[in-house]
């Protein structure tokens, strides 16, 4: 399907490009298997031999991901905010009382409080972490973060993202392929970094919390 994809896009017109960057850069928020970054530095190398212009691909790939991940990030905030509004419209079926039994309401408050600054940052570097993007923006909704700033720091990650991936393709020409590789060497290492510290802070987080 991927060479097919490519196939395409050698003899497509420039508009139905961009409008192809941004609906795969949406799609691979929303149905995190679909293999975005790959189709995106090809452009890249369309760029340097065609008239699909840089700047208008930086864009369309953009918007598509900022799109895909609020639309994520909405849809668990909502979520969130139902599991754990107060009073007695909340939903009391099976699924929220087992939320509520591995995650309290009091310590996912305490919770929010302490990791949101991280939780703004997790959105910041979420398109150079390999595999946990998708997760990101369910996470940053289900803790209930601020949405102009979750939507500022996807947007700058994503400009960031697709202005390196699209140049890399650029850069690399007939190699563009090779691509993959270079998001590996310097995706996986700052994935593993998050990961780890993930994990440090959640046990600091328990022994605090058994202390008190």
């Amino acid at each position: 399907m991927l060479e097919s994809l490519i196939e395409y896009l050698r003899s497509a017109d420039p508009a139905a490009v961009y409008l192809f960057l941004f609906f795969i850069s949406f799609l691979e928020n929303v149905v995190p298997p679909v293999p975005g970054d790959v189709p995106v530095a090809f452009v890249g190398y369309l760029a340097f031999y065609s008239e699909v212009d840089f700047w208008l691909s930086v864009a369309f790939a953009s918007a598509g991901s900022i799109l895909g991940f609020m639309l994520m990030f909405m849809l668990s905030r909502k979520i969130g905010l139902r599991i754990y509004s107060r009073g007695e419209g909340v939903v009391r079926h099976g699924l929220v009382r087992g939320m509520h039994r591995m995650f309290p309401p009091d310590q996912m408050e305490q919770a929010r409080l302490r990791f949101s600054a991280h939780g703004y940052l997790a959105v910041l570097v979420n398109r150079f972490l390999f595999g946990y993007r998708a997760i990101i923006s369910m996470m940053a909704g289900f803790m209930h973060l601020n949405v102009p700033g979750v939507f500022f720091a996807a947007l700058a990650s994503s400009l960031v993202w697709y202005m390196l991936l699209l140049r890399g393709g650029y850069l690399l020409g007939e190699n563009w392929p090779e691509i993959g590789a270079y998001i590996a060497l310097y995706s996986m290492p700052l994935s593993l970094v998050f990961l780890l510290v993930a994990i440090v802070a959640l046990i600091r987080y328990r022994k605090t919390h058994k202390k008190e």
